[in-house]
């Protein structure tokens, strides 16, 4: 191998241990790459929790702990599409306005496969105690009445 592979090779395997559950790789303080792990952790967990707020009120003090063992073997992929694999891997047991967050998420955007979510037109679906309905960029939340 040529230096320039080598330290590609060993810039790989450090960002493995990083972010990916990699083992540590030769020369490198394991307490220190546990600690950075971790902390890039900590800021994944956090961006996903400004993205979806709702989502991340549901486990309170726990997120991080929660949504650290859901990413742990997870690559990223931006916090907002984070926050939907999570909010899909979670639906049956969210509470109302977490499934509303979801729900208007993916009012807005659909997802093919492994792809880019693309923004959607007009889309429906049924929601706790109404309908949310999002057409031209806006969504509404119709409540459903019950009939006296």
């Amino acid at each position: 191998m040529t230096p320039r592979e080598d330290l590609a090779a060993a810039q790989a395997a450090l960002v493995a241990a990083l972010v990916a559950g990699g083992p540590t790789p030769a020369g490198f303080d394991p307490i220190r790459v546990a600690a950075a792990a971790r902390a890039l952790m900590g800021k994944r967990a956090g961006e996903v929790a400004r993205a979806w707020p709702s989502l991340a009120a549901v486990h309170g003090a726990r997120w991080m702990a929660v949504f650290a063992e859901w990413a742990r073997d997870r690559p990223a992929r931006g916090a907002r599409l984070d926050g939907w694999d999570f909010a899909r891997a979670h639906r049956d047991s969210l509470p109302p306005a977490a499934a509303l967050e979801l729900l208007m998420w993916e009012a807005a955007w659909r997802q093919s496969g492994d792809g880019a979510p693309r923004r959607r037109h007009f889309s429906t679906s049924t929601a706790p105690g109404g309908v949310l309905v999002r057409m031209f960029g806006r969504s509404r939340l119709i409540p459903l009445r019950s009939r006296p």
